[in-house]
């Protein structure tokens, strides 16, 4: 076939191209991905996504290796994308934003719905995968998956409510508003919730009628690009969410490049800072998820069977690799000794080993190079005066498959004062840091002490006290008599240092929209001149 006015190699070359798009088969397909058990996936396969098919990188000589961290050993090559394949990237997915944002909402969402059902379905090969990228037990892999699927779900539901308002003006004249899409929006992705965090950050874009641009973190590359070719596979329009794998420089690429309308980045203070410098250049919109050190107040009325459930899971999951972590645990005094106990004692009852165990509940760190600063956060606080109660070295199992994996036993810290190093700063994995207080007003200035404000927490049976601590307490969420539980349908965003916007619930579709005002005149124009 040869179309009028186009040169025949033209077509044929795109024809070539249509037919290896049609002839790759979804990671999920693959033998490899199949039944992955710990230290067996080895990938292969292109892992950049835009355009409806996995692309093969244009240069692989900055090459760098991820690696199993439950085994140390290599699981993938990843291949930074440079300028041009940026931009290719961007424009696919700013030509699939046209056809998309011209969709009414009950079709948008009809293809999400589609989207979250495939996630359902494959829930295990998937939350196996991230396993093996992740380093989390497999059990709450599980959970982010559920989470995953259901947070689409939830924008599904949302995308055919959002409207304008009607606004009645003299005379017979009225305006309205239109609730539009923004554009390519670009979304950075970390390394501890990889396939969560790009379903959170493409659900509510793409319920709006934006594109995204999805960048992983460069340690945990996989499973984002399984999301790409899920909705694919539910029929958005291809490039409507691209994957782009790279570090810094390719994040600075996308957050710099002329046709992206906002970037959405979760990860650490400093490169949020850069990413927030660098869309103030281009005066793009930015919601920041950053880090945080987060206070959980125990006071001595509390039902301390829940309290110290609620303290493992501020602590513990996903190896303390969680930013809303409650790291610091205020607990009333007259209370200290009976917390303690039961704490260390569960603490050292936790399953640490091969993370695709059922029985497993605290997998590996996610590099070595991270468990070595987690390690020597604990070296600095027993140097400062901390206590270690238990834990808080490094685990090698029996197994011999995992002897070079990334295993710390989670540790307690007594004897902890707000000034040590370990109470300050985000330390990013199982360490627990207990400070004993003797009044609600002096744990409040005490939590609310720090530059960070993710999340917080207080256990009590006054509900009194409960709402008049969560209304002092500086922080984006505050859980009462639980930890660490998040609903899509609820909001999730910092105060002061740990970031703006919101993620999940109702209001993050303002941060993914843009209001236009209509004005109608029925009448003649009234004018001065």
């Amino acid at each position: 076939m040869i179309i009028e006015g186009e040169p025949s190699t033209f077509v044929q070359c795109t024809a070539c191209v249509e037919k290896t798009r049609m002839a790759q088969q979804p990671l999920l397909s693959l033998p490899e991905f199949q039944s992955v058990s710990t230290g067996t996936l080895m990938v292969k396969e292109p892992l950049n996504f835009w355009g409806g098919a996995r692309v093969k990188p244009k240069d692989t000589k900055n090459s760098e290796p991820v690696y199993e961290p439950a085994t140390g050993r290599v699981l993938c090559d990843l291949i930074p994308c440079g300028e041009e394949e940026v931009d290719e990237a961007i424009k696919s997915a700013h030509s699939a934003y046209l056809k998309w944002s011209k969709l009414s909402g009950m079709e948008r969402a009809r293809i999400m719905l589609e989207a979250a059902r495939i996630i359902r379905e494959r829930r295990d090969e998937i939350a196996r995968a991230e396993v093996a990228n992740n380093g989390k037990s497999i059990t709450e892999a599980q959970v982010d998956i559920d989470v995953a699927w259901q947070g689409i779900e939830y924008y599904a539901g949302i995308a055919p409510t959002l409207s304008g308002q009607h606004i009645q003006l003299p005379g017979g004249s009225f305006a309205y508003t239109r609730r539009e899409p923004l554009g390519v929006c670009v979304g950075i992705g970390a390394w501890n919730y990889p396939f969560q965090i790009a379903a959170w950050k493409s659900a509510p874009a793409m319920a709006c009628g934006n594109a995204m641009v999805f960048k992983p973190s460069p340690m945990t590359p996989v499973t984002a690009v399984m999301l790409a070719e899920i909705y694919k596979e539910a029929g958005v329009p291809d490039g409507l969410f691209n994957v782009i794998q790279g570090g810094a420089e390719t994040g600075g690429l996308l957050c710099q490049h002329p046709m992206v309308a906002k970037v959405s980045f979760t990860g650490s203070v400093p490169t949020g800072k850069k990413i927030m410098e660098m869309a103030a250049k281009g005066v793009k919109q930015v919601t920041l998820e950053l880090g945080g050190k987060s206070p959980l107040i125990i006071f001595k009325d509390c039902e301390l069977e829940n309290a110290i459930k609620g303290a493992l899971m501020a602590n513990f999951l996903t190896q303390g690799e969680v930013c809303c972590n409650g790291t610091r645990v205020f607990v009333q005094r007259e209370i200290m000794p009976q917390f303690l106990e039961e704490v260390v004692k569960r603490t050292k009852a936790i399953p640490v080993g091969d993370p695709m165990c059922e029985e497993t509940r605290m997998g590996a760190l996610i590099s070595k190079p991270h468990m070595e600063k987690v390690l020597g956060y604990i070296k600095q606080a027993k140097e400062q005066g901390a206590k270690v109660l238990c834990g808080g070295e490094q685990f090698v199992p029996n197994d011999r498959k995992l002897k070079d994996g990334y295993f710390v036993f989670p540790c307690v810290l007594d004897n902890c004062r707000d000034d040590m190093t370990c109470v300050r700063e985000e330390i990013f994995g199982p360490v627990m840091s207990v400070l004993p207080f003797d009044t609600e007003e002096e744990v409040l200035q005490r939590a609310n002490n720090t530059t960070f404000g993710l999340a917080s927490g207080v256990f009590t049976r006054d509900i009194a006290r409960a709402h008049r601590v969560a209304a002092n307490l500086q922080a984006g969420t505050c859980y009462i008599n639980n930890y660490n539980v998040g609903p899509v349908e609820v909001p999730f965003g910092g105060y002061k240092m740990s970031g703006f916007g919101r993620e999940n619930g109702q209001v993050t579709i303002e941060y993914y929209s843009q209001l236009k005002t209509v004005v109608v005149e029925m009448g003649d124009v009234e004018s001065i001149f």
